[in-house]
């Protein structure tokens, strides 16, 4: 994999401070928010969560998940690979931030509090920032114009990326 494949994923996700985590279970999927506590270099993602929560159920069945990122109507980004709790107290502490005591009002000392760690295996984009932005609006209007579809130019504006 192209070095700067895996840099431009871990740019766009160091711009994201929430996401929509996906879990299955049998054939029922689910989404719920999450707050990103920590992008590592190779695009893991970690955040925090109860241990007696549904999502923690889940991922104990099933550890696949997707991590789904937006950004105004311009970036778009999905990770996939499978999940890990993680009892480090001392990894805790290193994450994290005084905003989580809403959710966690007993701090760093909750005993249900865990890490959950997305071990990123792979990675789809669609990044419309910018110049690619310009150029994909001018398309859209072409588009419209002429009846046909946006062109999108693969690995600048899109792009599927296999981080491990």
């Amino acid at each position: 994999m192209p070095k700067n494949q895996m840099e431009k994923i871990r740019e766009m996700l160091e711009n994201f401070d929430t996401a929509m985590l996906v879990t299955q279970l049998e054939s029922d999927l689910r989404a719920r928010p999450m707050a990103v506590a920590h992008v590592e270099p190779n695009c893991d993602l970690w955040f925090f969560t109860g241990r007696n929560t549904a999502k923690v159920e889940e991922i104990e069945i099933n550890p696949e998940v997707v991590v789904v990122f937006q950004k105004n109507h311009s970036r778009y980004l999905s990770v996939g690979g499978p999940a890990e709790l993680i009892s480090d107290r001392g990894r805790v502490c290193e994450l994290w931030k005084e905003s989580y005591r809403t959710w966690f009002p007993r701090g760093v000392e909750d005993p249900s509090l865990v890490l959950l760690r997305v071990r990123a295996r792979e990675a789809e984009y669609w990044d419309n920032q910018g110049f690619p932005g310009v150029r994909y609006a001018f398309e859209a209007v072409k588009a419209y114009a002429t009846g046909t579809t946006p062109e999108v130019r693969e690995g600048e504006q899109h792009g599927c990326v296999v981080l491990r």
